[in-house]
């Protein structure tokens, strides 16, 4: 008889969550997890961490460009760069010491190590060998790098390493103008870095809706962030105190180079399946080093996967619902992930949240539909918070007024997004959020602004 009934490989969004819903579906599981706390990158050195100093540098912002203006008045505070990291470490440790006790409140076992799979069914941690009837491989991803770029984590760092800089740097260069290169450009500028973003493409944020990229890259250079766009870097030459980066401008092949106290390599991530032994198992891989997976299945029975290792975007709610879905499968229930309703969120000021289809997307499928936008300067709420800068934007068939895809730059846009997916997951249209009330004054009100926008027009505009 085996061991347990699951045992999932990695304690990251993907994996806990996994681990919890078997539990609580009555299923033996544990959970193998060799990083000191669990939480996985999320947790401990990506989306928690970053959004504690996001937190942190936006207030920071707050008090020096609108105390004032509301009549606080006082020195505005300086920045106390160790203290700011014993805050972000702070908050790393509250939520990964909960997923402890979540651990140990559904009474999943968290075997401590790093996993290796022999055989389907089994499970090596260290010299002890575990079995169980399933595998789930919930391993996660890492930093991707550059050919001529190496990290060493000092001077040329990964998000890991961008997080716990021993100070401010004077100058940033980030490789990379994607949601990591952003955030964490952001939160630098703020702290007073000179901050020069180096993008290979013509635009910043690849996918995102074309107008609402164009709006981003322009506030956050009001903001102070210089930005280099259509550069193919090269190499990067690093120093015990600084370094150099080498690229070429795609338009004249003409050469170029940036000198930097830091070097944010922001470049992507890609599949951690380092040590599992999938080869030797057979376990079918993409070209892109991805798992192949039908319904989280591999080609190997018995053994599942989910999150960063698999197709699709590297978002740890993405890796969560997969988690429960494939506990629900294994449970004989029907588990099952809307890819067409999963939001992405990039938390900059303002913040920018998406879900469904873009412009860009619908024109190419040649699908006839209609644009609702409001402006968050027509907002009362946004307007009292000085933040009225961006707006909703709603697409929707044009016949038959179902939506598409919303797309939000503005305050708490990581919010209001959710009304859209909801609706979106019932099917709604346009119309359903605009005869929906929305209570005065919120910042909900735009959304609703913007759906009536896709009929007879905005009330407010």
């Amino acid at each position: 008889m085996a061991d347990y009934d699951v045992i999932v490989i990695g304690g990251g969004p993907g994996g806990y969550v996994c681990a919890i819903r078997c539990a609580q579906l009555g299923l033996k599981t544990a959970c193998v997890e060799g990083r000191e706390t669990l939480g996985g990158t999320c947790l401990n050195v990506g989306c928690i961490p970053s959004k504690a100093l996001l937190h942190a540098s936006h207030s920071l912002h707050e008090a020096q460009e609108n105390f004032a203006r509301m009549g606080l008045k006082g020195k505005a505070p300086s920045v106390d760069w160790g203290q700011m990291l014993a805050y972000k470490d702070d908050v790393i440790a509250q939520n990964t010491k909960g997923i402890e006790f979540l651990f140990k409140k559904n009474k999943v076992d968290w075997i401590r190590g790093w996993a290796k799979i022999p055989a389907a069914g089994t499970v090596l941690v260290g010299e002890e060998t575990h079995t169980a009837r399933h595998v789930v491989i919930a391993t996660g991803s890492e930093p991707a790098t550059l050919p001529g770029v190496e990290i060493d984590e000092k001077v040329v760092v990964s998000s890991t390493g961008a997080l716990a800089l021993p100070k401010v740097p004077r100058r940033l260069a980030v490789i990379g103008a994607g949601v990591i290169g952003l955030e964490l450009g952001s939160v630098y500028a703020r702290l007073g870095s000179e901050v020069t973003v180096i993008e290979y493409l013509d635009h910043v944020t690849p996918g995102m809706d074309g107008e609402i990229s164009k709006v981003l890259q322009r506030t956050l250079k009001k903001q102070g962030l210089n930005f280099v766009l259509g550069a193919a870097v090269e190499k990067v030459e690093a120093k015990k105190t600084k370094a150099t980066v080498h690229y070429k401008l795609r338009k004249d092949d003409s050469a170029h180079s940036l000198e930097a106290d830091v070097v944010l390599v922001a470049t992507g991530r890609r599949p951690y399946t380092s040590g599992l032994g999938l080869e030797a198992l057979g376990v079918a891989m993409s070209k892109r080093g991805q798992i192949e997976t039908t319904n989280w299945q591999t080609s190997v029975p018995g053994i599942w996967a989910i999150g960063d290792v698999i197709d699709g975007p590297m978002l740890a709610h993405k890796a969560e619902d997969e988690g429960v879905a494939v506990a629900e499968r294994i449970a004989g229930q029907a588990g099952h992930v809307n890819y067409d309703v999963i939001p992405g969120v990039i938390y900059t000021s303002p913040e920018v949240a998406s879900v469904g289809k873009t412009e860009e997307a619908l024109k190419a499928e040649g699908r006839a539909y209609k644009v609702g936008k409001f402006s968050f300067m027509g907002n009362g709420r946004a307007k009292a918070m000085f933040a009225g800068e961006g707006f909703v934007k709603i697409l929707a068939d044009k016949q038959t007024d179902r939506i598409l895809g919303v797309h939000i730059i503005g305050p708490s846009a990581g919010e209001l997004i959710h009304e859209a997916c909801v609706a979106m997951e019932f099917g709604a249209a346009a119309e359903d959020l605009a005869r929906t009330c929305h209570a005065h004054p919120t910042l909900s009100e735009a959304v609703r602004e913007a759906a009536l926008a896709c009929g007879d027009g905005a009330i407010h505009a």
